[in-house]
């Protein structure tokens, strides 16, 4: 049979294609799926920096202006928050320093891109859109085909087993939807 051939051929070929993408895709869906466990985009680094010694007692908007312009920080603070006469938060897109006034010594939270999880993650969830598109796209029809043409190779000694784990790949998830996401 000529069609089996060449069902057997184009699976084989395409499957190869889609190896690249079905990694990339499988890794950075399990990193993505446990975002309540940690930031697979994001890193918290503590960095400890020194700026000049304060006097204790009632910060003023002019003194945490002055550290921040001593940690380099061009944006201008949300808030700061001073819980003791010698301690200092300061509050600046979503980070946070924590000024010790008398020593000068501010713990500083940064937050970080992680080099290998971040692309990867941006192109699983299409944030570069346009052309990523396309091949996203092109990737999920050449699955579609891999699957169908997978189904068309099943001989009758797997043809049952086949079948039926196929039909319990579409009933699970079919089952989530229906009593889990009511």
């Amino acid at each position: 049979m000529v069609w089996r051939k060449w069902n057997y051929i184009l699976h084989r070929d395409v499957g190869f294609a889609c190896i690249g993408l079905t990694l990339l895709y499988a890794i950075s869906g399990v990193a993505v799926n446990h975002r309540r466990d940690w930031n697979p985009n994001y890193r918290i680094e503590k960095v400890m920096r020194q700026v000049a010694p304060q006097a204790s007692g009632l910060v003023t908007a002019t003194t945490v202006q002055a550290i921040l312009y001593q940690l380099g920080e061009s944006r201008v603070e949300e808030s700061y928050f001073q819980p003791d006469p010698e301690n200092l938060w300061i509050f600046i897109d979503g980070r946070v320093a924590r000024v010790h006034l008398k020593s000068g010594v501010v713990e500083y939270e940064r937050v970080a891109r992680r080099t290998f999880w971040y692309p990867l993650n941006a192109l699983h969830l299409n944030h570069p859109q346009g052309a990523w598109t396309w091949i996203a796209d092109l990737y999920a029809v050449a699955l579609a085909f891999v699957a169908i043409s997978g189904l068309l190779m099943l001989r009758r000694s797997t043809l049952r087993r086949g079948l039926l784990l196929t039909g319990f790949g579409l009933v699970v998830p079919l089952l989530f939807v229906l009593f889990v996401l009511e």
